[in-house]
Order: structure tokens, then C-alpha cells, then sequence
């Protein structure tokens, strides 16, 4: 690991102006289950690191009749386990109760969650000079790519691997972020980007900039939501397919979806065409299977990862049948 500075910042006017000092060559340390990690195997090398834990109000999670804020610091546990999450917002307890082990998810916090970096092997280690790390190639487009994106270009194929974000970005949320130029908002679904938007990045940060809180608006009377994520090993593992959806229900009428797949697109893949099939309907089963079909199209899988595709179709059917049996309006 190389030598670096650490700093701890007593506010978030400080944190951005260690981070604005540093141009480009600091990092944000919260819960530092992903970041340590990363300057382990080299893939990240930071001169200063800029911990947020001393800065107040940034783990606090406050849910009104309007909307839920939680800030970036909040651990995962706490949010799996938070009573009005469970209740009103079901999806996202969900999401953060299914990411990584017991272990992980009380030191992990959402901002830490959100702005992980790809778990893509070739991306991890230091042999491989891939066009993440400023190399001209993605070796996953030829070379072992079971784990990869179906959805994506040549620019790369990495996958967004958040628990917690499809189920924010289902359910509207927008994010807060901070800078030495002041407070920007942003819809969380616009946070995060596509590698043919700058291979080196995944979401809109600026090096100078915190990502400081999440605020999801209140569900609809008669909003049904649920986050399913299929992987190998229950205990830990990342998606290797999962939706997050959160319909809302007149009677039996769907009246308003919206779905957003994880673990097969370099971002959370939001499945409108799907969402305006089922909207205005009752769903039954030839519908749902249209809709699982509709979310799927455009998918070019990789050598090694087609299996993802009827994966994907099966989690939604699932999740959109048991929405639509259920009364538990969330």
C-alpha cells in the first residue's frame, strides 16, 4: 500500500477543501469496506485520504409523512434494520439487508455503498492494464466475463454492484452533493454513468466533491415494492441478477411502475419499456412475461454470460407476481 495523509475533517466545509487542496489526488473514507480494499491491490493510490466520521448529522436517518433523508454515512445495518424503512419503503430495507455479510453491513454506510468501484477482477489487479486504469482495453469483452454486463458497449462491461441503488433509483430518490461551489440535487438514476461517458468513472462526482445525503420521496397510498437478488452463495455474495420494483395499485389496475435491474449493466438499469407495458393494467401472467421480456430486450450478453439473461427474466416474473398477488400496500 503506498504512504498517504490522513486527514479528518470536523465539517463539510473542511472536507471539501481538503479534498479541493489535494486536486484530484485525495479520497472520501467512511466506513472504508470498499477503499482500503482498493489502495490494497493497488488500484487505488490516494495521497491524502479524508475522513468524514467526525462530521455531524451525516449517518442520521430521518423519516417524514413526505420523504426519507438518510445521509451517506449511515450505516447499511442500520437501514435494513430501521422500522419505517421496513414499512414504507420496503424495497430499499430490503436492498441494504441482502448486500454483503452481517459483518460488512454495520461498518458499510449508503454513501459508501452507492460509490463503490467495480468488483471486475481484471479491474482489480495490478497485472492487468485495462482502460479502467488508463489502459486502451476491456479484457472482459474476450476473456473470463461470467460475472459481467450484458448491457453495455465496447467501452466496457463492468457492473454496477450496489445493493441499495436499484431499489433508490425505483423509488425516485435524489441525491445531495457538496462542493467547495456550494449544494447541487440531483435525480439519483442521472448519479451514476455509463462507461462511454468517461471509462475512469462511474457516477457524476467531481474529485472536489461529497456525496452528502439521499432523500426518497414518500410511496403512493396503494405502492407495493419489493428488491430480489439472485447470487451463488446467500451469505455474501454480489448480484449476479436482481430487481428492484415499486408498483403502485389502484384496486387491482397497476397504475404507475417502475423497475430497475442490478448486476447486469454498468449502472442500475431502469426497464421502461417494461414499466409502460404494465402501467394502466392488471397484471396476470402473459402480461408479466411480456414485461419480463421487454426488460431483457436490447441485452448483448458475452461469452460466457447469457445465462444472466433468462436469470434476470425469471427474478422479475417472480418479483411482479408476488406484487401483484399481495395486498401489503409499502
Amino acid at each position: 500500500m503506498k504512504p498517504f495523509e490522513y486527514a479528518s475533517a470536523a465539517s463539510l466545509d473542511e472536507a471539501v477543501e481538503l479534498l479541493d487542496e489535494a486536486m484530484g489526488l485525495a479520497r472520501v473514507l467512511a466506513g472504508g469496506t470498499d477503499l482500503i480494499p482498493q489502495m490494497r491491490c493497488g488500484v487505488a493510490r490516494p495521497e491524502r485520504l479524508v475522513d468524514l466520521k467526525s462530521v455531524g448529522g451525516l449517518d442520521r436517518i430521518e423519516a417524514g409523512s413526505d420523504a426519507l433523508r438518510i445521509g451517506a454515512l449511515a450505516p447499511l445495518a442500520q437501514i435494513a434494520a430501521h422500522p419505517e424503512i421496513r414499512q414504507r419503503w420496503t424495497a430499499l430495507a430490503q436492498g441494504a439487508g441482502a448486500a454483503a455479510s452481517p459483518q460488512i453491513r454495520n461498518a458499510g454506510t449508503l454513501g459508501g455503498n452507492l460509490c463503490q468501484r467495480p468488483r471486475c477482477w481484471y479491474f482489480r489487479n495490478e497485472e492487468f492494464h485495462c482502460n479502467k486504469k488508463g489502459g486502451e482495453h476491456c479484457y472482459a469483452l474476450e476473456g473470463e466475463n461470467k460475472y459481467h454486463a450484458i448491457f453495455g458497449g465496447e467501452e466496457g462491461r463492468i457492473v454496477h454492484p450496489s445493493d441499495t441503488a436499484p431499489a433508490l433509483v425505483a423509488y425516485g430518490a435524489e441525491a445531495t452533493l457538496r462542493s467547495p461551489a456550494g449544494e447541487r440535487r440531483i435525480p439519483l438514476e442521472r448519479f451514476f454513468t455509463m462507461p462511454d461517458a468517461g471509462v475512469r468513472r462511474e457516477n457524476v462526482l467531481e474529485f472536489n466533491e461529497v456525496l452528502v445525503s439521499v432523500s426518497i420521496p414518500a410511496p403512493a397510498p396503494g405502492t407495493r415494492a419489493s428488491y430480489l437478488k439472485i447470487r451463488e452463495r446467500a451469505s455474501f455474495d454480489f448480484a449476479l441478477a436482481s430487481v428492484a420494483a415499486v408498483l403502485t395499485f389502484d384496486s387491482e389496475i397497476c397504475s404507475r411502475a417502475r423497475i430497475v435491474l442490478g448486476g447486469v449493466a454498468p449502472i442500475p438499469w431502469r426497464c421502461q419499456g417494461a414499466e409502460a407495458l404494465l402501467a394502466g393494467r392488471a397484471l396476470d401472467d402473459a402480461l408479466i412475461a411480456r414485461a419480463a421480456d421487454a426488460a431483457l430486450a436490447g441485452a448483448a450478453p458475452l461469452s460466457k454470460n447469457r445465462y444472466k439473461i433468462p436469470l434476470a427474466k425469471g427474478a422479475l416474473r417472480r418479483s411482479l407476481r408476488t406484487l401483484s398477488s399481495t395486498g401489503t400496500s409499502r
